[in-house]
Order: C-alpha cells, then sequence, then structure tokens
C-alpha cells in the first residue's frame, strides 16, 4: 500500500527562507501569519492528509462514486466522515475572506496546504478545490446580495461549487455552446441543456452545490460574446439562507474514466433548472476565466503533487529492493544482491523528479505570493507587476507541472519493474489520477497557445521584460558569489535561449501565425526551466548562505545537491528547446492530412 509524508520542512524553507514572507507582515493576513501559526498550520495539515485522507486514496480509487436511480450520486466509503472532519477544522477557509467567515489568511498558506491534499487524495481535493474556485468567480463579478447569500455557506464548505463549460460538441470552443437561457418574469432564468465532464457535479458530502453555468440568452451573439454566467443551486435558496425546493438539475450519468475514480465526474441535465444571471449579460466568459485561472494553477499543483507523492513512494522501494550489484562494487555485503538504488539509471529518475518537485514547490509558492501582492501590495506598480507575473506564468505552471508531473509518475511506477503494473502498491494510480491534469481546465496544447498567441504580446509584452530582468538581476548578483557562479552562468546561458526563441517568434509569426503554433509548446518548457531555474538560483543561495552560517547542514547540503542536478542536468535542455522554436512550422505543417 502506497504511504505519504507532507514535506513541511522543504514547504518552511521555501516560505520563511527563500521567500521570506515575514517582510509582509504590515499587509491583511500576513500579520495573523505568524511562524508559529504558520508552523501549526503546515504541521496540522500534514497530520489531516497523512491520517485521514491518504489512506482513503486507494480505497476510494477502488470504490469509485455511485449514482442511484434518483440521480443521487454517493461518494466512496469514508470520504463523507473526513469532508466533515475538513470543514470542521476549516481548512476550506483558510485564505477565505473574513466578511464571509474566511481566516484571512493569505493564498500562499492555503496554497501549501492544497499540495498536501492532492498528493494524499487528488480525488477527494477536487472537491472544495472546484469551490475556491466558484467563490472566486462570485467574488469578482456577484451582485452583493449574491455574495452574501452564497458565500458564507461555500466559504464554511457546508455548500460547494462547480464550473459547467463543456458539451458534448463544445469544448474548447465555448463559441459552440448550446445551452439556454430564457428569461423568466420574476428576473431568473430557465436553463436546458447538457454539460458533461462536470466534477463534483453531483454528491453526497455538502447541503448544497451551487453550480456555474454557460449558457445563451436568446437574442445574444452565437459566439464567444454571446455567452452569460448562472448561478444555478442544486437546492434553491430562500432569501434567508435556508434551503428551498430542489431545482431542475440532475446528474444524468457518471462518467466512466481512467482515473480520479473517488471524485464525481458528471453528465448534469439542465432542463428549465432556476438560474440567476451574475455579472453583465454577454460578458460570461470573462467572469469564467476568473474561475479557470484559479483552476489552472491549482491544476497545475496537481502535477507537483502527484509527482511528490510518486516519488516518494518510489524513492523507499529503491532503498528497500535489492536487484544486482553495485557498477562500483559491492555495497550491501549482508544481503544477496544490492537495493537498486545504488544503480545510476534508478538515481536519475529518482533525481529528476525530485529536482523538479522541489523547484516546482518553490514556483507554485512563489506563484502564489504573486496572486496575494496582485490584491494587498500598497503601490499600484506593485500589484500590476504581479498580476503580470503570475498572468505570463499560469499557463506555464498548468501545462509544464502536469506534463512533468505524469512523467514522473510514470518514472516512478518504473521504479517499482512488474510491480509498478499491478494494484496493489499504487503506482498505476498515481499514473492514471496524473493523466487528466494534463486535460482538463484548457489542454496543456491550449495552454502553450495561450502563452504565445496572447500573454506574451500583451500590454506590448510588459510581463515577458518584467521576468527577464528579474531573472537578469538574480544571475548578475548569483556571478559575483563563487559558490553559485556556476549555477549563474547556466541559468545565464538558459535567458540567452529564451531570449533568442522570443526574438524569433516576434519576426517569425508576425508573417507566418502557423510558426507560434508549431513552437508554442517547445517554447512554454523553454519559459518553464528558466522559471525553475530561477528559483532554483535563489533557493542555491540561501542554501550556501546557510551553510557558510553553519546551519542545518545535512538539509542545506542536500539542497545544494539537487540544485546542482538541475542545472547540470535539467537546465541545459532549454538549448533543444530553443532549436525546435527556431526550426519553424515547416516540418510539423509538411505532410498531407490525408497521409497521416
Amino acid at each position: 500500500m502506497p504511504s505519504y509524508k507532507a514535506p513541511v520542512r522543504d514547504t518552511r524553507f521555501v516560505l520563511e527562507e527563500v521567500l521570506d514572507i515575514g517582510q509582509y507582515a504590515a499587509l491583511p493576513g500576513f500579520g495573523e501569519l505568524t511562524p508559529e501559526l504558520m508552523n501549526s498550520i503546515l504541521e496540522e495539515g500534514a497530520r489531516f492528509t497523512e491520517e485521514v485522507l491518504q489512506p482513503l486514496n486507494q480505497t476510494g480509487d477502488r470504490s469509485g462514486c455511485t449514482r442511484d436511480a434518483n440521480h443521487a450520486v454517493t461518494t466512496p466509503p469514508g470520504f463523507k466522515r473526513a469532508y466533515h472532519q475538513f470543514i470542521e477544522a476549516g481548512w476550506g477557509g483558510l485564505s477565505g475572506d473574513p466578511a464571509y467567515g474566511g481566516q484571512g489568511l493569505p493564498h500562499v498558506i492555503s496554497t501549501a496546504f492544497e499540495e498536501y491534499l492532492i498528493s494524499a487524495n487528488m480525488a477527494f481535493s477536487m472537491y472544495p478545490g472546484l469551490t475556491l474556485g466558484a467563490i472566486a468567480a462570485i467574488t469578482a463579478v456577484g451582485s452583493d446580495e449574491q455574495k452574501a447569500l452564497y458565500l458564507p455557506p461555500m466559504v464554511a464548505g457546508r455548500w460547494t461549487g462547480t464550473m459547467n463549460l463543456t458539451e458534448a460538441h463544445c469544448g474548447t470552443d465555448l463559441g459552440l455552446l448550446r445551452t439556454r437561457a430564457e428569461p423568466a418574469p420574476d428576473g431568473s432564468y430557465r436553463l436546458t441543456g447538457t454539460k458533461i465532464f462536470i466534477s463534483a457535479g453531483e454528491h453526497d458530502l455538502s447541503e448544497n452545490i451551487i453550480h456555474l453555468v454557460l449558457a445563451r440568452i436568446p437574442g445574444s451573439p452565437e459566439s464567444v460574446k454571446g455567452i452569460s454566467l448562472f448561478i444555478v443551486p442544486k437546492f434553491l435558496v430562500n432569501p434567508d439562507g435556508s434551503l428551498g425546493p430542489r431545482n431542475a438539475v440532475t446528474c444524468g450519468a457518471l462518467e466512466e474514466k481512467m482515473g480520479i475514480h473517488g471524485n464525481a465526474t458528471c453528465v448534469m441535465n439542465y432542463e428549465g433548472a432556476t438560474g440567476f444571471l451574475v455579472g453583465e449579460r454577454d460578458k460570461g466568459l470573462r467572469a469564467m476565466f476568473i474561475m479557470m485561472n484559479a483552476a489552472r494553477l491549482g491544476v497545475g499543483l496537481q502535477g507537483l503533487a502527484i509527482s511528490e507523492v510518486a516519488t516518494q513512494n518510489a524513492a523507499n522501494y529503491a532503498r528497500d529492493r535489492l536487484q544486482g550489484r553495485a557498477l562500483g562494487g559491492v555495497k550491501n555485503l549482508q544481503g544477496p544482491a544490492d537495493p537498486i538504488i545504488v544503480h545510476p539509471d534508478v538515481r536519475r529518475m529518482l533525481m529528476t523528479a525530485r529536482a523538479f518537485n522541489e523547484g516546482a514547490r518553490a514556483l507554485a509558492l512563489w506563484g502564489a505570493l504573486q496572486v496575494d501582492l496582485a490584491h494587498l501590495a500598497p503601490a499600484p506598480e506593485a500589484r500590476q507587476d504581479a498580476e503580470d507575473l503570475i498572468g505570463l506564468l499560469t499557463p506555464v505552471i498548468k501545462a509544464y507541472f502536469t506534463d512533468q508531473g505524469y512523467f514522473n509518475a510514470t518514472n516512478a511506477q518504473q521504479c517499482f519493474g512488474g510491480h509498478g503494473y499491478v494494484r496493489d502498491w499504487g503506482m498505476e494510480q498515481f499514473v492514471r489520477d496524473a493523466r487528466i491534469a494534463m486535460v482538463y481546465e484548457g489542454t496543456n496544447g491550449v495552454q502553450a497557445l495561450d502563452l504565445v498567441g496572447r500573454k506574451l504580446a500583451a500590454h506590448g509584452g510588459r510581463a515577458l521584460r518584467l521576468f527577464l530582468r528579474e531573472v537578469t538581476t538574480a544571475v548578475e548578483n548569483a556571478r559575483k558569489t563563487p559558490a553559485t557562479a556556476e549555477a549563474a552562468e547556466t541559468l545565464g546561458c538558459a535567458l540567452a535561449d529564451l531570449q533568442g526563441a522570443t526574438g524569433w517568434l516576434m519576426r517569425s509569426a508576425l508573417t507566418r501565425p502557423e510558426q507560434a503554433g508549431a513552437a508554442s509548446t517547445p517554447y512554454l518548457y523553454l519559459l518553464a526551466l528558466v522559471a525553475l531555474g530561477h528559483v532554483w538560483l535563489r533557493m542555491l543561495v540561501v542554501a550556501e548562505r546557510k551553510l557558510a552560517e553553519g546551519g542545518e547542514s545535512a538539509f542545506h547540503a542536500n539542497k545544494r545537491i539537487t540544485a546542482h542536478y538541475f542545472f547540470r542536468h535539467a537546465l541545459p535542455e532549454t538549448a533543444v528547446h530553443r532549436a525546435r522554436v527556431e526550426v519553424g512550422a515547416d516540418p510539423v505543417m509538411a505532410l498531407a492530412a490525408e497521409d497521416f
């Protein structure tokens, strides 16, 4: 049976030593996040996820969700009790607005806990995770009355939320959606249509489910410019907040899917269901993107979290499994063979995953800090910078983290040999669960197109220029210290690859848009590696300083070792990605469609 140990020490290293979040104590929420409270949250979050949620992960995968003749969905055994423990402890409201019952702590600390939650039980984590996105959308565009009515029970976790975009004929191209919203005399709407792939669309965990649904009002344009967003509760809500009658929305079927069996992925039927317009008419896509951007960062975290738990189990197995002898001589003198962790290729797989996990954790927490600063920084310029940076890197975090998370999960499975292919060890579940993160909330190819087609050019390239300045400054400073000079030089070369590839894109895509499309994924990978290199350089600088001061020698020495692995083995791949960008679209587009 697989196990999980939350990486509390590594999280504290990033928050306290690298990001130095204590410097933001004057900002709302940060002042309350004392070192003692932060450590308490991380330690208690680790205990809850390790002891309550992780034991339900494999059993939930095997049991799955069930739907009865009345369209009611039951989650796997143990999920309902665990969810009640989750809401009683207030985990869902860590960074919630105090005006609606939240604890008002920074987003960065709830992100740290969310990683633990996903590693322990990804399917379970999606129920509260989607609720946070729905809360964000209602907070941003909902009326004061809607916020007062829906947000308190959602922040408390008594009600959960969903996002309803996809239809059978309509995925990425939302302009094709057919769900209609007919105006009613009382100012509400009657929604009719079918949505598919709706995560947590129906279940028994919460008292109510608040569906956020995209639909078209008659007379609106038949394109993305004619889409509106609606609140459609499972149970209608009375003005005093009490629950009224059941709405005309039901789960028509549960999807039979590859992984995340413990989460109810539903076909949702709206049959004249009562809905309420959120925000402006025909501006629903803009409102939904608020939820989707929050969800994309959460999905990126899923890639990291599955990579982390899979790697932990692979490392444990590699230390115990005896097979063959070390190339440099016998290591296990008392046994018939050496543990497989002595073999360089096993080490390669584990070190590649470890370097990604620790770098991705730092980048994810740095990104969460930008979300906080975009709302809380006192200077408008600082808020703008934070918003630009996280906007630029959201598609990178979503796509690269989930691609690498799946890659590392399969490598972790590989460490087990044939045992990784059978159920008992749990590795095949990690691979299956990781796969969906590359698909939902916008496939990774779409994320790459969003990066090169929108994010790079936005505001005249302002966000990318800011990012390049940040990395350049870090490189120049680290070059001055012998202990970090080699890593700084390597990152400098990677930065030159990114700048060269960006220049090529700017010149080539203007005359032939296919150039940008063909280059989009390698460009995203290139930017991702430079972003990881940036946070790894910051971590190495801290580790070297702590070692020089006689700090926690084992932890910081291991951080140095992993940093050098990243700089010597992973970061040089930027040259390959640059070459793939600059080769252009011809090799990609040359073959005729009928010849595939």
